[in-house]
Formats: C-alpha cells, structure tokens, sequence
C-alpha cells in the first residue's frame, strides 16, 4: 500500500503510527514482509482460520521463523487487528472501516504459505524493480506473457512502483466487481509494465507454486498459494493438507541423497480436491 505514505492522504498521527510500525518490522536492509488481513480471513466457524494456516507455516517451514519479526500485518478492521495483536505480531490498523482503503484490499489475502526462506531464491539485481509470482510459469522470467497472481510479489520501493501502486489502486476504486489481482492483470494486459518502465521478473513455479501448478520438487519449493481456488473454505481444507504433506515430507529422515538431489522422494502433493470442487458450488 505504498500510497499510504503518502502524507497527503494519511493525518500526521497516523503516518507517524505507521513510519513506526515499519520500522519496527523492517531488517537492517529496509526489507520488510507486508500481509494485508480482514475479518474473513482471521474468523472461521472452526480453527484454524487462514490467518492462523498463514502463520503456522513460518513455524513448520525450514529457516522461516525468523521471518515473522519482519512481517508487518496491516489489518482492514478491528477485529483482524485485535486478532493480530492477540498472536503478538508488528500490527498496523489502517483507518476507515467501509472506505477506500477497504475496497482496495478487500479480497487480498493470506493464503500463501511459507515452507523456505524465499529471499535466498529471489534475485537482488539493483536493476529489478518487481519479481512477482505466476499461476502457471512459461519458462521465461522476463516474458509479460506469464500469467501472473498476487500471492507472493517482491518490490523495490521507487518512483516507478510508487506509480505502479497508485495506477493500480486508482483503476481498483472505478473497477466495480473486479477482485484487486484482476485488476493488475488488467493493467499488465495493456502494457503498465512497459509504460512505466518496470524492469520485472516473473517467478518459476518450481520454487513460488500455488494450486493451479505444484513446484514438480518439494526439495527446492519456498511458498504454495491457494489460486485457482474460489472460496475461503476450500483455500482452507488445501492449505491443511499442504502442511500435511510438508510435515511428512520433514518427517522422513532415511531419504537417500540421490533421492533428495533429483526431487523425487517418492513424494506428490494431495490433490486439492477442495478447491477443484469449489468450481462447481
């Protein structure tokens, strides 16, 4: 939400409130995780919620509990941020219940899960000023013809991302009915990318995968997005069987080095039947 610093916009407590959160949050390197979360997502009828799934998979991931003391949940009402305050995480409340910045990201989410470290994958070539993660990866990490979601996305903060995210958050208020990663695959369409001058990377999905394509190697995987999914629910019922998996996967401490080198280990992800039905509901 980087047109949140933007002091026009927020009053002076609350853009001191905020420089303070990201501070907080930030490493010695100005480098900092953001999840954007709302009642949706930290309520359920039974536990665990996906804010819980989201947090559990710091704690089950290899080298990934060390990252929560850099990650900033910035909450879209009060009770996402009470429930953000509750587990003792950075916490930001953004204002106005029902506004703006409601509508802007109301259908983003924490349904990704973190099993590796994904900053050792990503590239930190001064020059990349977005790497962004893909349904379905066609091989080439600079092609505009990948199809790109908003599950895991890394920015280098400057004049063009700044231009990215108020184009992107200026298109998602006119955008009646468009869910906010429609509406940057939109812009992507008509050459925002290019117009701006963004030099982008798109992720391989065998590190940065989701549900619409597996990593093909659980040895070399960081991040599993719930895409190709359509309801908070089934996102829910995949994500549990993904940490199953993973948790048996760690479990099994008689795998063979050339077993672990070629990625087979006899191991396949559930399929995730949840969300394949949930097309049809």
């Amino acid at each position: 939400m980087l047109h949140l610093c933007d002091s026009r916009n927020i009053y002076t407590h609350k853009k001191d409130e905020l420089q303070i959160a990201l501070e907080k949050a930030s490493t010695a390197n100005k480098t900092l995780t953001i999840a954007v979360v709302n009642k949706a997502y930290v309520e359920s009828d039974e536990y665990p919620a996906m804010f819980d799934l989201f947090l559990e998979g710091f704690w089950a991931g290899e080298g990934t509990r060390p990252l929560l003391g850099q990650l900033l949940v910035v909450s879209m009402d009060q009770a996402a941020h009470e429930r953000c305050e509750f587990r003792r995480l950075n916490c930001y409340r953004l204002a106005g219940d029902g506004g703006g910045g409601d509508d802007f990201a109301g259908e983003k989410d924490t349904d990704v899960l973190w099993l590796r470290n994904p900053f050792t994958i990503l590239s930190y070539n001064q020059t990349l000023d977005l790497q962004i993660s893909t349904d379905i990866f066609n091989g080439n990490p600079t092609s505009n013809e990948n199809p790109i979601n908003t599950g895991f996305y890394f920015i280098r903060s400057n004049k063009k991302t700044v231009s990215l995210f108020q184009t992107w958050y200026d298109m998602r208020t006119n955008a009646t009915g468009m869910k906010e990663q429609d509406v940057l695959v939109s812009l992507v369409r008509g050459g925002v990318f290019e117009k701006l001058g963004l030099n982008t990377r798109f992720l391989d999905t065998l590190y940065f995968s989701g549900f619409c394509k597996d990593s093909r190697d659980v040895n070399q995987v960081a991040t599993v997005h719930a895409n190709c999914c359509r309801s908070i629910k089934a996102k829910v019922a995949d994500l549990k069987m993904v940490l199953r998996d993973w948790n048996m996967f760690k479990s099994k401490d008689n795998v063979s080095t050339s077993d672990s080198q070629n990625g087979t280990n006899n191991f396949q992800w559930s399929k995730h039947t949840s969300c394949m039905d949930s097309w049809h509901k």
